[in-house]
Order: C-alpha cells, then structure tokens, then sequence
C-alpha cells in the first residue's frame, strides 16, 4: 500500500505544482481569486519565485512522487503584522478526497507556523465550500464573517468566507 508523504515543496517540484494548480484553478475557478486565464499568462520563472522566496511557504502531499494536493503559508512582512499570516493556495485533486490529505497538510503547515512562533492564521474560502470550511472548522478554524460578492465567475457572484485561527489559544 502506498504511503502519502507531506513535505515542503522544492523549486523541483515546480512543474508538478504548476500542473496541478492549472488544473485546479481551470477545474474550480470558483474557489481562487485569480483566474485560470491570469495564473496561465505567469510566466514558469515567476511561479518558480514561490519555491525560492524567503516568506513563503509551500507544502504538497505525495504518494508514488504524484502531487496530490498543495497548501501554502504567507506570513505578513509589515512590521506591526508579523505575528500573523495568511494561509493560501489550499487544494486537493478531488479523485483524493476523504483520505486525510487536507487535514494533513493543514496540520504540517500549522505545525510550522507555531514553531515560526506566529500568533494567529486566516485565510478565505468560497462560501459553500462546504467541504473546505469543514475542514478549516475541524483544524479549529472560526469564520469572522462573510464578503458577499467578493468574487465573481461567469457573471455569477460568490461571497468569501473569512476565518481566523488563533495559535495562542490552549486546547
């Protein structure tokens, strides 16, 4: 049986994960603030800059070396906001869903972020992606409110879930 590995992401997984968010932000355009179109006109030397930049943060789960699934952290650089960032990029190929694969990766970049000695994460997510806001509830994740019409695909209006995590919280 094969064995899922979590792992940061390298500059040699760059092609793996250029394939998978096309796909991804062509497959769910509703769930990404950029397009499909916007995110295929970026040039591989920019993407690549996400793997070499010294903030950010990528994760991927692999089994057989196939990228299953992506999360990424952005922490704030402005001084009076370093204590908090941004989780972004979140995605699972859906044919993986209900193995485990997000929570594992939200959990690993968790991880990080409290040996970064970061105080609090957000991130949004599409409203009714309920699926996704389970998940961020499960991680303990809580929605301060919703941006209605954040977002608008094919002339149809999506709000945007906002949720906060506070890593200074005891359990």
């Amino acid at each position: 049986m094969p064995t899922m590995q979590i792992r940061r992401l390298t500059i040699a997984d760059a092609p793996a994960y250029r394939a998978l968010r096309l796909r991804s932000f062509r497959d769910h355009p509703e769930a990404f603030t950029t397009s499909y179109e916007e995110l295929e006109q970026q040039s591989f030397a920019d993407m690549e800059k996400r793997f070499t930049s010294a903030h950010l943060k990528f994760w991927g789960a692999f089994e057989n070396s196939v990228l299953l699934g992506y999360v990424g952290l952005e922490p704030e650089l402005r001084i009076k906001c370093r204590h908090k960032a941004t989780l972004i990029g979140m995605y699972v190929a859906p044919e993986q869903s209900g193995r485990g694969i997000g929570r594992a990766l939200v959990e690993a970049l968790l991880a990080e972020a409290r040996a970064s000695g970061l105080e609090s994460i957000v991130l949004t997510v599409t409203d009714g992606n309920d699926g996704a806001i389970r998940l961020y509830e499960h991680c303990g994740f809580r929605s301060f409110g919703v941006e209605p019409r954040a977002i608008k695909v094919g002339g149809r209006a999506y709000g945007k879930n906002h949720m906060y995590l506070d890593l200074t919280a005891t359990s």
